[in-house]
């Protein structure tokens, strides 16, 4: 059962690792559940969104265990 893939009635989705950004992220917002075509992942975090973009592309996450996706950039939130 060790495949990261899985299909549901949207379609199929993947595991995704955040790397870096805050240390104050807490361990379970860094584990997140992608589709594999998606690129960037943002996440809400004290008033603004931290920014992960996904390393590797679409041939090297094929036989991966899991999809990395490492931080680059923080934004605030607008009011």
């Amino acid at each position: 059962m060790g495949d990261t893939t899985r299909e549901t009635s949207q379609g199929s989705y993947v595991q995704a690792v955040l790397e870096g950004g805050p240390p104050s992220i807490p361990q379970s917002l860094r584990m997140q559940t992608v589709t594999p075509l998606d690129e960037k992942i943002k996440i809400p975090h004290y008033g603004g969104y931290e920014h992960f973009e996904r390393i590797g592309g679409l041939d090297e996450m094929s036989m991966a265990q899991q999809v990395i996706f490492r931080w680059t950039t923080r934004t605030e939130i607008a009011e």
